[in-house]
């Protein structure tokens, strides 16, 4: 069975990568020359834990290529997927359709057998039929379906959650198309994973009511965290506490800054948008944005107040810039409104991230100053701030710290480090959802 992926991006290069993997013949058609340049070097543009060693094994084995033109990407291939971006159309918060639209125009116009096209980007419901008419009037004479395949992959943990699904969601109308994609994920199928088959608009609307759900837990338990500051009381066991009731589940229950990077920022929007035009607003979701904004901008008021009112002329360093950990992905992150009110308030910012350091470079003020290394930014400064959990921030001790930081303010963005243990050590630590500590002897 040969597939073709058009975009070879983080969605499209992770399906690619692990189709390759079932055994599947794969061409991942990537227009950007320079990207495309890098993958048939070897070179992952991405950074996706176990995604390097994936890809030279699947390309070595031949399964996995990276034609040059689109033709011969999607020559014999039974399905071709549509991995390109769907970024925030500005103005409207919409998904921008222009590379799907585009990318589809030109399969649809190379294409010289019939085929299946799926969309395995996040595309508003609705899409699917768009594409289903476009295809029909720029080829009447070739038979063309339609099919919607959601990709629910967690940057960090991609491959893992390609290899080992919750479930594979495929929305088609057709016999053939669901027979293709049945064929394609056998290898999962044989492992009892579930396969949910519905229409074109559910199989949309699901990816969005997902993320959408995820997003609302998120920040659910953010707005429990600062209850929990002004009563008393501890998030991390409030969240515990409702956790472990099987019809919530332990998972997006993490209080912090506001949720971050590629997904939830542009599809809570997106849904939001969708909801309002179908005439059925979502208040629930418009609330998640509402809050979820707001919470980030108010990091950075933390912070100040943390530091005594003003960090003026203070050296503040700030571990972890990434909306998470184990990516390079700085869409939205948490450290970018943070960073940049910091430095309109007069600190000194100095930033570190094991992975995110040259994507920040691009984005981030030009006064903002880049370390090397943890102990270089944590050196002489006046306080840390912990933005991204990252493990090798976890096992920072007090007296490290103490070492190499002239101040002794900690505020903890991700309840990462032991408050008493901070406290013993002479700091003066801020969490999330924490109560206050009672005051030393």
């Amino acid at each position: 069975m040969k597939i073709a992926i058009i975009g070879g991006g983080y969605v499209g290069l992770v399906s690619g990568a692990c189709f390759a993997e079932f055994g599947v013949d794969v061409a991942v058609f990537e227009a950007d020359p320079a990207k495309r340049a890098m993958l048939l070097e070897g070179k992952i543009p991405i950074y996706e834990p176990g995604l390097d060693r994936l890809v030279a094994d699947n390309a070595a084995a031949g399964r996995l290529n990276f034609p040059t033109t689109l033709q011969a990407g999607i020559s014999d291939a039974e399905a071709v997927f549509i991995a390109v971006g769907t970024p925030t159309r500005r103005g409207d918060g919409h998904a921008d359709l222009t590379y799907v639209f585009a990318a589809v125009e030109q399969v649809v116009l190379a294409l010289d057998h019939p085929a299946i096209i799926v969309t395995k980007s996040t595309v508003p419901v609705g899409t699917g039929r768009k594409i289903a008419d476009l295809a029909h009037r720029l080829r009447p004479d070739l038979k063309i379906e339609v099919a919607s395949n959601p990709e629910f992959l967690r940057e960090g943990s991609a491959i893992t959650d390609f290899m080992r699904p919750d479930r594979v969601v495929v929305g088609a109308d057709s016999d053939w198309a669901r027979d293709v994609l049945q064929r394609l994920y056998r290898p999962l199928y044989l492992l009892e994973t579930p396969i949910v088959f519905a229409g074109l608009e559910t199989a949309e609307l699901i990816k969005y009511a997902a993320n959408g759900f995820l997003a609302m837990k998120i920040t659910f338990i953010n707005e429990m965290a600062d209850l929990c500051e002004k009563v008393g009381a501890d998030v991390n066991d409030v969240a515990k506490g409702i956790g472990l009731d099987g019809r919530i589940g332990r998972k997006f229950l993490h209080a912090g800054p506001g949720f971050g990077g590629s997904c939830f920022p542009k599809d809570t929007l997106a849904l939001m948008r969708i909801a309002e035009e179908a005439g059925a607003p979502s208040r629930l979701i418009q609330s998640v944005v509402s809050v979820n904004d707001s919470r980030k901008v108010a990091m950075a008021e933390r912070v100040i107040a943390a530091c005594g009112g003003s960090v003026a002329g203070k050296r503040i360093a700030v571990l972890g810039l990434a909306f998470k950990p184990e990516t390079d992905d700085m869409r939205e992150a948490p450290s970018l409104p943070l960073i940049g009110a910091l430095l309109e308030a007069g600190a000194s910012v100095v930033g570190f991230d094991p992975v995110a350091m040259d994507g920040a470079k691009s984005i981030l003020p030009p006064a903002m100053i880049f370390a090397p290394d943890v102990t270089t930014a944590l050196t002489g400064a006046d306080a840390l701030i912990l933005v991204t959990e990252w493990n090798e921030f976890r096992a920072l001790a007090p007296d490290r710290l103490a070492q190499l930081m002239r101040g002794r303010v900690v505020v903890d963005l991700r309840n990462v480090f032991d408050p008493i243990a901070m406290r013993e050590a002479g700091f003066g630590y801020s969490g999330i959802g924490r109560a206050a500590l009672p005051k030393a002897d």
